[in-house]
């Protein structure tokens, strides 16, 4: 899904382009930029909406000044974005879940499951749980909202699911095997970064801290005006009721959002260390935060 926003009122305004998937999470944090009640003096936000692997891709491309990418994505995009201290999501003791219908055996071989993405942070995981059990898969990549009609459907095994599916699997009749957010929270007692919202380093540090602070604004704004910001945010929810989408935007819109304190950092740095640890990225990577 592509979509694209400009909202210039003055074409002698600067362009930056604000990119995220289109999921309730990420639409509600932008919803104070979205109804104008947030703003960056001298610059005219554009908002691009595609999914999250896809964004990771063009993030490799230093596509966007501001972009959301996967926190699996962002080990490799260090010397290119810093990482805002607002708008990640963060799972504590919920994250990314395999589904599969009812009969499914987890010993089955060839065991194939369908990931989001080859960056997302639901493949990472997912690959530490595997290495830790001692099993194998056949990944295949699926647009994430194919994969639960796809599992349902039979035409693959199993399935990694992300976005509003974590609370809808049970409607295709699917039954969840492994709940990434427990897992890292059993095995860490520490959250589970998801994505980051990150912008491009050649726009220099004092305009970064300005769109970290504005973007900061435009949840806050969202979560004084919850009712107005949800209806906005459904839009992009995919069949989610008002009871499931503000449940769903609670999982992902919270403190952690708002500011990625310590311990959110610690468990981004334990997510790359256990990873470069099995040789699943390359290198350690250094994160800054603005």
């Amino acid at each position: 899904m592509v979509n694209e926003v400009n909202m210039a009122t003055e074409t002698s305004l600067r362009q930056l382009t604000f990119a995220h998937s289109p999921d309730p999470d990420d639409a509600y944090m932008f919803y104070g930029f979205a109804q104008g009640a947030v703003s960056i003096p001298g610059y005219a936000i554009g908002h691009h909406l595609q999914d999250i692997q896809t964004l990771n891709e063009r993030a490799f491309r230093g596509d966007f000044e501001i972009t959301a990418v996967s926190a699996h994505a962002y080990a490799y995009l260090t010397d290119r974005y810093w990482a805002l201290r607002c708008g990640a999501s963060v799972g504590r003791g919920y994250g990314p879940i395999l589904v599969a219908k009812p009969d499914f055996d987890l010993h089955k071989k060839p065991l194939r499951i369908a990931v989001p993405g080859k960056w997302t942070t639901a493949s990472l995981v997912l690959d530490l749980w595997l290495a830790e059990k001692g099993l194998q898969a056949e990944k295949k990549i699926v647009p994430f909202d194919q994969i639960l009609p796809a599992v349902a459907r039979g035409e693959i095994d199993s399935g990694v699911i992300i976005h509003e599916g974590q609370l809808t699997y049970q409607q295709e009749g699917l039954k969840k095997f492994w709940d990434a957010g427990q897992w890292w929270q059993q095995a860490t007692s520490l959250p589970l970064p998801l994505g980051l919202d990150v912008v491009r380093c050649d726009l220099g540090r004092p305009l970064a801290k300005q769109i970290s602070q504005t973007l900061r604004e435009s949840i806050l704004y969202a979560q004084a005006h919850p009712q107005d910001a949800l209806a906005y945010a459904l839009e992009f929810g995919r069949g989610l009721d008002d009871a499931l989408g503000k449940r769903f935007i609670g999982m992902y819109v919270n403190e952690d959002t708002l500011n990625q304190g310590p311990e959110v950092q610690r468990g981004l740095q334990t997510l790359y260390d256990r990873a470069y640890a099995k040789g699943i990225i390359p290198a350690k990577p250094v994160v800054q935060f603005i």
